[in-house]
């Protein structure tokens, strides 16, 4: 009996150890693909405005000279258009399904259901609803948290809005090692 306690200890310390890393792996891959695609829909809604809407920004008081300080802005990328789309962004979450990588371990999230009819490819991809509601939970987070700095980064066309706003500006998850890698 004495001689079985010492592996069951070794055994029980070592789950003890790495389960914590298991599940900060997922978490991170969790937040990291949560941010991914938060971006991804942002940027798809944006894309589907007509770059002829505008909409008027600016006071509407009138200055003493009797003019006034409006603007006419694109509608796309205005601060009422993101903030609009901030608020239910997140229900998308409920198109992605978790593919995990047998090399890596690591968890991606891509979508299962597609926007414009085609066939997706979905060898290896879990759809479940404990995936889409921790996915909708992690973007409700990453979209409260974030608010300020999706707005400014999605008010302005630029490139790498992914890795520049998942990475380098919220830390979620590591940029990548070499430009062009190829991030979870």
């Amino acid at each position: 009996m004495r001689g079985h306690i010492l592996p069951v200890l070794c055994l029980g310390l070592a789950a003890a150890l790495l389960l914590p890393t298991a599940c900060a792996r997922r978490s991170q891959d969790l937040h990291c693909g949560a941010c991914r695609a938060l971006v991804d829909e942002l940027e798809w809604e944006i894309a589907q405005v007509d770059p002829r809407k505008t909409i008027q920004m600016g006071s509407f008081r009138i200055n003493p000279d009797g003019s006034q300080s409006v603007v006419e802005v694109p509608y796309a990328r205005s601060e009422a258009h993101l903030t609009e789309l901030l608020e239910r962004v997140c229900e998308r979450m409920q198109e992605y399904g978790e593919r995990l990588d047998p090399g890596t371990q690591r968890r991606s999230y891509v979508r299962v259901l597609s926007r414009d009819g085609t066939k997706l490819e979905l060898s290896g991809v879990s759809i479940h609803g404990d995936v889409a509601s921790s996915l909708k939970f992690a973007c409700e987070s990453i979209a409260e948290e974030y608010e300020d700095e999706l707005i400014e980064f999605l008010s302005h066309e630029a490139d790498n809005v992914k890795d520049r706003l998942c990475s380098k500006r919220t830390g979620l998850f590591p940029a990548p090692d070499r430009p062009g890698q190829a991030m979870p």
